[in-house]
């Protein structure tokens, strides 16, 4: 703790707490370290376009498909009405819906890249997410560049019920195309990927990238949450503690010997994404 003040005397709009070793860090620093706790590494969320700004180079990035917005086709209703759910997540994140899609560069190499907004209900799916994601896939089959998802969700968006479900298979059908023309599709995992998004492109690519200390499961932590209560309460077995990070899995997937996600910090994220895409580029060429 700096100065050896006391936690009361660091106000909030100037300091952050790290939630894994308690360590009080300048806001200013944080953002200059990328968003990553100087000493202890944990890796803090990071919105998608200082994600994009992090991951490309320096003014390559040209959004697409920017005009594309949610419609009400089920006119749901839960607590509040969907269209005022998202007028709500739109004034908060500053966004139009939960993915930022474009073309740019990564080391040189030029890419079709998608980033997905937790700040934005949570990352959820829905069919400006789905549509963004298959025009990017399209995009690159048709100027055989790569692709890349840069995942942070919660999955598929409940207020769209079934059309949210069908996006899954409209973006795993986009990406077999790209399978087929030997296109090489890159899935970057970020803190929390979890639901449909996990069970379908997020789990897809020919190389999967995962930040360290991310939250990588089918369900998401409040149900995780509910299901425990619910089985301690019907059948008393108690809740398993810690939930599975992209450490952890990577280890049991290697010992597993399957698919694993290969841990990559943020700071090199962008070298090691070039030098990936530079690779497969030479390959697929």
């Amino acid at each position: 703790m700096p100065f050896g003040r006391k936690p009361k005397e660091f106000p909030d709009h100037l300091w952050t707490k790290c939630p894994t070793c308690g360590e009080m860090l300048f806001n200013k620093q944080l953002v200059r370290n990328l968003n990553v706790c100087s000493k202890c590494e944990h890796h803090f969320r990071l919105g998608a376009r200082p994600r994009i700004e992090q991951l490309v180079d320096k003014g390559s990035f040209v959004e697409q498909d920017s005009s594309l917005v949610s419609g009400d086709p089920l006119r749901f209703v839960d607590s509040k009405p969907y269209p005022e759910r998202i007028a709500a997540a739109q004034a908060k994140s500053g966004e139009k819906d939960a993915a930022i899609a474009g073309t740019a560069a990564i080391g040189g190499n030029p890419v079709e890249l998608v980033v997905m907004d937790f700040e934005f209900m949570g990352g959820s799916m829905g069919s400006v997410v789905g549509e963004k994601i298959t025009r990017a896939a399209e995009r690159a089959l048709a100027e055989r560049r790569a692709l890349v998802i840069v995942s942070a969700s919660g999955g598929a968006r409940m207020q769209e019920g079934t059309i949210a479900l069908m996006q899954m298979g409209k973006i795993v059908s986009a990406l077999a195309r790209l399978d087929e023309a030997g296109i090489p599709y890159v899935s970057v995992i970020t803190d929390p990927t979890t639901g449909g998004v996990l069970a379908s492109y997020a789990s897809l690519g020919d190389l999967i990238v995962a930040e360290p200390g991310a939250l990588i499961r089918f369900s998401g932590e409040r149900h995780r949450r509910r299901e425990a209560a619910r089985r301690f309460r019907e059948v008393r077995v108690p809740a398993r503690e810690g939930l599975p990070r992209s450490d952890r899995l990577a280890r049991a997937a290697q010992g597993a010997h399957r698919v694993l996600p290969v841990v990559v910090p943020r700071r090199v994220a962008r070298r090691a994404l070039g030098a990936v895409v530079t690779t497969a580029g030479s390959r697929h060429s």
